[in-house]
């Protein structure tokens, strides 16, 4: 068990059946986006939550002598330390209570939370952009959960050559905003339409994906139920459009450019 600090841009993998708290320690508002693969949770498609406290809490549901025994405690205690929590999901701490929260470990965090900008990123444009994905080499929790997780930034009017993933792709926009195309393996336009901050929209599979910024420029963050790096571009850097005289020709035909 760790209590510790994050800050702006760090990933925190959270292993299936984990128990964890949120506590904002600090003195302005925290955005935390959980972004997870729910086709094998209790209800397919949304997260389970697992409460252990409040009024939807485990313990709650178990008679307080059960809860006396477990606990080595009369059932006068049993009750209050099962009923007394009044919240849900969202609790609001008195002052007192605030005061009694332990400071984070440094040393836990740099195991269990990696920041985006630690990392070098894979592709940098100048005045274009950046993509940036974490790797298990280089934060191995992301192996034991089993996803991917890149962020794209895009300055303004930028655009991203179209690619495409061979495992469904969530895609959460941090800032900014700008448009998105998606086609599907039937060579059919999808979806085109304006994104902004606090969207999100899913590629599937095989999918091909393009998004270009706005003036303000766009910033967005994608997770992939996978640790293999299996993202390919059309068009730039590695791409399946090789060079050589053979492919340049073969290309040509494709495209009818001859």
């Amino acid at each position: 068990m760790g209590y510790i600090g994050v800050k702006k841009g760090d990933v925190l993998p959270i292993p299936c059946g984990s128990v964890s708290s949120w506590y904002n320690y600090g003195d302005s508002d925290v955005v935390i986006i959980f972004m997870a693969d729910a086709t094998k949770a209790y209800v397919a498609g949304e997260i389970t939550y697992f409460f252990l406290t409040g009024q939807q809490g485990h313990l709650r549901a178990f008679s307080p002598e059960f809860i006396a025994k477990t606990y080595q405690i009369n059932a006068d205690k049993a009750k209050n330390l099962v009923g007394s929590q009044k919240g849900v999901l969202l609790i609001k701490l008195s002052e007192e209570e605030a005061r009694k929260i332990p400071n984070p470990n440094e040393e836990v965090s740099n195991i269990l939370s990696h920041n985006m900008d630690a990392s070098q990123p894979d592709v940098e444009v100048d005045n274009g952009g950046k993509l940036t994905t974490i790797k298990g080499t280089e934060f191995p929790l992301l192996e034991q959960v089993g996803i991917d997780v890149s962020r794209l930034v895009l300055e303004s009017c930028a655009t991203r050559a179209p690619s495409y993933a061979t495992e469904s792709q969530v895609c959460y926009i941090a800032k900014g905003s700008g448009e998105v195309q998606i086609v599907g393996i039937n060579g059919k336009l999808v979806l085109n339409t304006k994104v902004e901050t606090g969207q999100l929209f899913v590629v599937p599979k095989l999918f091909a994906v393009v998004v270009s910024a706005d003036e303000q420029g766009i910033e967005l963050v994608s997770i992939v139920t996978s640790t293999r790096d299996d993202k390919t571009r059309l068009r730039g850097g590695v791409v399946v459009f090789l060079d050589g005289e053979y492919e340049t020709a073969l290309i040509i035909a494709c495209l009818d450019q001859g």
